[in-house]
């Protein structure tokens, strides 16, 4: 999924998405949660590369 299908899936800016996944930003746990179901996984699974 692109970052901007993915920011018109959660109705965030593209440049939202493009910090977050860049670690410049920190988000709310909700906003994880929206990320977390536009992508169709759970929440934990976005840490799991750690």
């Amino acid at each position: 999924m692109s970052q901007a299908q993915l920011a018109i899936d959660c109705d965030f800016d593209v440049s939202v998405i493009s910090r977050i996944e860049r670690g410049m930003v920190n988000t709310s746990v909700d906003n994880l949660r929206l990320i977390a179901e536009a992508l169709g996984i759970e929440v934990q699974q976005l840490f799991d590369f750690m």
